[in-house]
Formats: structure tokens, sequence, C-alpha cells
């Protein structure tokens, strides 16, 4: 049993290294390891299990395109655009209490979509620009830009690794509000004012003439009623569980961008945004699938047990020293794989050492984003690099700017594995 499965997963793992090194995409190269696995393991093609799988994280795909869909309406109606260019123009003399409000802009688009990317491409060029005019260096501009990014990912009501590991050990997503929040926050606090600390004041008329012009009759009301309409619901499911409908977050998202249009101080292209939003959002959803492809044959045949039982025999010294590089890591190998692969097993060993599971799977969610600027995939990394135009060396200067902060980042979150009772009161 155990050579049958190490086989299969060896099968697995060589399909995926040939085809990465034939240049074939990530998700491409997790279906072909999937696949292979399967054809090993069955001598055919399963394909009860490939459909079975597809579907795995299909509510998961369903919040992550109504979410981005509410944020490029917000874009399109030039709701972004105000916020900045507000918090430019009433701040611009308080250098840090700015960088403090442009952190919380930065925070909000992952936070409600769950995708770092859409952070990166909805506010990066943005706050990028109002960094510049702070007199912060590009290399350290575009590693805030990420690293705010990465923690905006983390950040609740939407962790996709946090979702996918609870799924995947029948744990309910309910308590990691808290924990997530304050672990995203203080990560993006870190980095915003560790690498922006030197500067210079806000040079308004450059900022201002560099910034896209905002709908002359936008304002904070128009801004902010679609997101009182999303926390509204949110909140009334809460406080009255037995007699509020379940409405499901993707529903929410929908009613949500229905405000936001009527609301738009000029007529919105939905179907176009709609259309766009799909297309920006196919390599994501795509490697969600093929990750539930990939999770299904491998507990098909065995591999994912051989994996699981490798983990939870590991001593909890050895996985407190070594995690903070592992997760980081695989995150950049694997994408949204590592979550079902590793966060599984991983959770269910802490939980039956007597941790706290919530702080732990939290912890471990806030690592896996900061593996974005790793290769092989570096998905929101060189998204970053590529929406700021960056110049310089992704290796020795932006990789290398980003370091200091993200060890900052690590530490913290061992430090929540290590004292995961200790910090329980954060549940809830």
């Amino acid at each position: 049993m155990f050579v049958h499965a190490g086989l299969v997963l060896s099968i697995m793992v060589i399909a995926f290294i040939v085809a990465k090194w034939a240049k074939v995409t990530t998700e491409l190269s997790m279906a072909v390891a999937a696949l292979a696995g399967a054809l090993f393991h069955t001598k055919g093609i399963p394909v009860r299990h490939l459909v079975e799988g597809s579907f795995n994280y299909f509510d998961v795909c369903l919040i992550f395109i109504t979410a981005t869909f509410f944020m490029n309406i917000l874009k399109e109606s030039g709701a972004v655009t105000f916020m900045v260019r507000s918090i430019v123009s009433r701040f611009f003399k308080h250098r840090y209490l700015c960088l403090l409000l442009l952190t919380i802009v930065m925070l909000v688009p992952g936070a409600i979509t769950g995708s770092g990317a859409a952070t990166v491409f909805t506010v990066g060029t943005l706050v990028g620009t109002v960094l510049t005019c702070m007199g912060i260096s590009p290399n350290r501009t575009a590693a805030i830009i990420f690293l705010c990014a990465a923690m905006s990912a983390a950040a609740p009501p939407i962790n996709l690794w946090a979702m996918m590991a609870a799924a995947g050990s029948n744990m309910p997503y309910v308590g990691f509000t808290k924990p997530l929040l304050v672990l995203s926050v203080v990560g993006a606090l870190l980095s915003m004012f560790i690498l922006g600390a030197r500067g210079k004041q806000v040079d308004l008329q450059s900022a201002l003439a560099e910034l896209p012009e905002s709908p002359t009759d936008m304002n904070w009301f128009k801004v902010g009623l679609p997101f009182f309409v999303l926390f509204a619901l949110v909140a009334a499911g809460r406080i009255w569980p037995f007699s509020m409908p379940i409405v499901g977050l993707p529903l929410m998202f929908i009613l949500a961008s229905i405000t936001a249009l009527l609301v738009s101080p000029h007529k919105l292209r939905v179907v176009e945004i709609a259309s766009e939003t799909i297309h920006s959002l196919i390599p994501l959803v795509g490697i969600m699938v093929v990750v539930g492809m990939l999770i299904q044959i491998m507990a098909l045949s065995g591999a994912r047990g051989l994996i699981s039982l490798g983990v939870v025999t590991l001593p909890l010294s050895v996985l407190f020293v070594t995690l903070w590089l592992i997760l980081p890591v695989s995150e950049g190998l694997l994408q949204y794989a590592v979550a079902p692969l590793l966060g599984v097993p991983l959770i269910l060993l802490f939980n039956m050492k007597g941790m706290e599971p919530v702080i732990a799977l939290s912890a471990m969610a806030t690592m896996w984003p900061l593996g974005d600027c790793l290769p092989p995939t570096a998905v929101v990394g060189r998204a970053t690099v590529m929406e700021l135009k960056f110049k310089g060396s992704y290796t020795k200067d932006f990789l290398k700017t980003c370091l200091v902060p993200i060890a900052l980042i690590l530490l913290m979150c061992t430090l929540f594995l290590v004292f995961s009772n200790e910090l329980a009161f954060l549940v809830g």
C-alpha cells in the first residue's frame, strides 16, 4: 500500500516537473500530474473522480468571481480613484497618517476578493503613484505594494487558503475574523512603515496630476453605500441567525454590486465589466478546478494519505522551526494547492496535539500569500512589477527589498502557532 501510494506520488511529481520544464502553465501542469496519477492508479481515466474533483471548490470560485466583479464595478465607477485622491488631498501634510490610510485602502480589495492580484490591479498603480510622490524609491514602492497585497489576500472575510484547508478537514470557516485581521493588519503596517519610513511629505500637485481624474459628482456616500449593504447583509446573518434567510456570500456580492451600479455617477458597461472579470480570473478559477482534481486523485490513490502520514509524524518542534520556510516556498511551487495538500494534515495534527486549530490555520494562511513572490509561479510578485512598470532586477532589487518585512511577518505567524492556545481569546 505504501509502495503503491509512493509510486503514484512520484509519478505525479515527475509529470508536474516535466510539464513545467516544457513551459506548460502551472494550471495545466497540475492537470497533467493528476491525469498521470489517475492513469497509473486505475489503468484508465476515472472520469467520475476527475469531474467530481473539479467541482470541489465550486463555491469558492463563485465567491471569488462575484467579489472581483464587485471590486471592478467600484473601480470603473471611479470610487477607488476618488478614495485615493481624497486621502492625498486631505492628509498630504500628515505623512504617516497618509501612509496608514493608504494601507487600509490596499487591504480592502484583497480582503473582499481573497486575491492579492486583485489588490495590485485595482489600487496598486494608484497607491504606487502616491508613494513615489513621497520620495520612496521604486524598489521599496514595489515591495510595499506586493506585501500589502499579500496581507490583503490573507485578511478576512475571504481567505482562500483558510477556506480550502478548513473545507478539507471538515472544519467550519468560523472564528477566523479576529486572528486573520490582527495578523494581516499588523503585517501590512509593518511593511508600509518599515519600507516607507524614509521619504518626504506628499508632493500634492505632482500626485494629483499623475493620478486619474475621479467623477466630479462622486462622494463618500456613493463610495460607502455598496460596502454598507455588503457588511449589513453579513452582519444580519450573525445577529439574527434564525430569522435571516441564508443569502450566501456570492449573492451578497451581487447585491452590493447592484447597489454600486445604482449609485454610480455615470452609466457603466456591465456586460463588458463582467466579461473582463471572467477573462482576468480564468487562471485562478482554472487552478481551483485542477487543484480539486489533483486532490481527488491523490485521495483516491492513497498519495494524499501518505503525505498526511509523513506530516503528522513529525515532531512539533521540527514544524515550528521549518514551517516559516516550507509554507511560502510550497506556495511558490503549487499556489493554492498547498492549502488542502499540506494545510489539512497540519491542522489535524495541531488539533490532535491540543492546539487551537483556528489560530494555527490563521497563522499558516498568512504565511502562504508571502510565497506569491517566489518562483516558479510568483503570480502576485510578477503582477506587481508589471503593473508598476518596475525597471529593476526582480531578484536583486524587488525580492531583496521584501526580505526584512517578510521575515518579521513569518516570525509573528510562527509565534501565533507556538502560542495558539494562549491566543484562543481571538477566536469568535
